[in-house]
């Protein structure tokens, strides 16, 4: 049977290959056989610079029903059997220009380069991915949404499209986007208040191989007030059926003043007799909760706070779920579980109940994994994933990355396939891209960007570029009126980047003639101006006025939200 199937697949492959091989042929029949594809650049209007969603447009245009671009002319369009986009964060304009010779593939493969605006540097860098990889369309009037159902409001889809709970994720069916888009980013994460690497803290173990773990489950606490602040009262853990997995009081180990009755439900009866600690709560809960294992909750990281405990694969349904005010703002679990799933939560005058808690923020993260992203949000937009959108035009996708960005953006009908250093992306995108059934290749090259991330980590090397910029910025008025910051580059910087130019230069001569190579560089050294935010939001002490602070923050902001990219077509 398993044979007889991938002999299926096999000859319908070939179909599909000889099928293209034919289109290929007819359009060099009526372009002649020395015809090539062509990029003509229009001149830019004044104060126009190509944003994340021009270069994204460019692939649609290509390989899709996208529309065409204003800002470049593609001659001999369907000659093009394919478009590579390399995705090359940390390299801003500013480096780029002061070291153009160590990168000239990129000029010689692909010409100048686009300016190209960064989505800013308050964000994360998983944003910028997210512009590429995630298509903003308008949603039809009359469109039928994601549940079958039109004409209805999100508040009355939900109290039917949650009747039948899946025992396993793979019950879910085709999703939108995977279950792994939903969760919080490395940026998020440490926005939210999660503890990550907390000294005193555990971690959630890798799963054994080939045991059984649960993958996704939610979790809820209750607190009381001891001595010595918020101390864990009741844990609580549900299956995505909402079956109990775990629920337990535990005995605060401070002596408590307040039973917080109100909000918990715990109280001084409930506990009397209870003996189990939080050192054995944590080990029961290490036994269900494994590094791969979603964990859903409202505001989870009080959750974990409480339980002393470090994860960082979560889906928080405070986060998910946005404001309409935006920022910081939340909306209170009770407030979406009536909204979206028609019921009333925490009403009970002796507090809340942590199992109907537990099951109320799982029951709206499934709502937004079945409906995709924009559920709950205003009808005027839907995302969809960039490789479902190609795959609809009939175009086969290969997406090369690290894991966790895999399971975000890879769709069931493109190949997904993870890599975990820059060499070993090169490696699989230079045999994807002589590979005639695909059509479209993603790929990232990250060693730059982690280069980036490294140095702003390290305390000394932070602290030496901070004064060689105060030094750079505070010099004589001659400097000081100098447009930008020139670039210092250590050897090291040097090294990596000549290794993005053999990279590219390497990845350029795999490609088959007239496909497009796309090389976005999204941003420049966002990790120092992250570090730089946090110093002066948390008000760290340090030897260097905060005007100084500032001014270097606002110059490195700007140099990193000047981002590039480079169009050429392989002749």
């Amino acid at each position: 049977m398993s044979s007889s199937k991938d002999g299926n697949e096999c000859a319908s492959s070939e179909e599909g290959n000889t099928s293209n091989n034919s289109r290929a042929s007819n359009f060099y029949d009526i372009y002649g056989p020395q015809a090539k594809a062509e990029l003509v650049f229009k001149v830019p209007e004044a104060n126009s610079t190509l944003n994340l969603q021009d270069v994204q447009g460019l692939v649609t245009w290509v390989l899709a029903e996208g529309f065409m671009p204003s800002w470049v002319f593609i001659k001999n369009k369907p000659l093009i059997p394919k478009v590579v986009m390399l995705y090359v964060p940390g390299l801003d304009a500013a480096l780029y220009l002061a070291q153009s010779k160590t990168l000239s593939g990129l000029k010689e493969f692909c010409g100048n380069p686009q300016a190209l605006l960064a989505l800013s540097c308050v964000l994360d860098g998983m944003q910028t991915i997210d512009s590429l990889l995630t298509c903003k369309l308008k949603r039809k009037r009359d469109a039928v949404d994601p549940v079958g159902k039109s004409s209805q409001t999100p508040e009355q889809e939900s109290s039917t499209s949650i009747m039948d709970k899946p025992s396993s994720l793979k019950e879910l069916g085709d999703l939108p986007f995977p279950i792994r888009y939903y969760t919080l980013t490395e940026k998020e994460l440490e926005d939210n208040g999660y503890c990550l690497n907390q000294p005193g803290f555990l971690s959630t173990l890798t799963a054994p191989t080939g045991s059984f773990y649960y993958e996704m489950l939610a979790l809820d606490c209750e607190m009381c007030i001891t001595s010595e602040g918020f101390e864990l009262t009741r844990v609580t853990l549900v299956d995505i059926k909402g079956q109990v997995v775990l629920d337990k009081l535990v005995k605060p180990s401070n002596t408590i003043t307040d039973y917080n009755t109100r909000f918990s439900g715990i109280t001084c009866e409930m506990l009397s007799g209870v003996t189990t600690g939080l050192q054995e709560i944590q080990e029961d809960f290490l036994k269900l909760v494994y590094k791969e294992t979603i964990l859903v909750g409202h505001s989870l990281e009080n959750d974990l706070l409480a339980l002393k405990i470090c994860h960082d694969l979560v889906i928080d349904t405070a986060v998910l779920y946005k404001h309409s005010r935006g920022g910081s703002y939340k909306t209170a679990l009770r407030v979406l579980t009536k909204r979206f799933l028609s019921r009333e939560i925490q009403q009970s005058g002796t507090g809340h109940d942590s199992i109907e808690d537990a099951r109320a923020a799982m029951e709206l993260a499934l709502l937004k994994i079945k409906n995709g992203p924009d559920f709950g949000s205003p009808p005027s937009f839907m995302r969809r994933k960039l490789l479902s959108v190609l795959g609809e035009c009939g175009k086969t996708s290969s997406f090369i990355d690290e894991i966790s960005i895999v399971k975000r953006y890879a769709s069931e009908s493109s190949h997904a396939i993870p890599v975990s250093s820059d060499e070993e992306a090169l490696s699989k995108a230079r045999k994807e891209v002589k590979n005639d059934r695909v059509q479209f290749v993603w790929t990232q090259f990250s060693e730059l960007n982690s280069y980036f991330k490294k140095q702003a980590e390290d305390e000394t090397k932070f602290n030496v570029k901070l004064a060689e910029m105060i030094s750079l910025l505070t010099c004589d008025k001659k400097h000081a009126n100098k447009k930008g910051v020139k670039h210092r580059v250590s050897s090291e910087l040097k090294e990596i980047l000549a290794r993005i130019d053999a990279r590219v230069r390497s990845l350029h001569a795999a490609l088959p003639a007239n496909s497009m190579l796309i090389i976005c560089t999204g941003h420049g050294d966002i990790a120092i101006v992250h570090r730089l935010r946090k110093m002066l939001t948390e008000q760290s002490e340090t030897m260097v006025s905060r005007n100084k602070l500032v001014k270097v923050l606002e110059e490195l902001q700007a140099q990193a939200e000047v981002a590039l990219c480079f169009v050429g077509v392989k002749h």
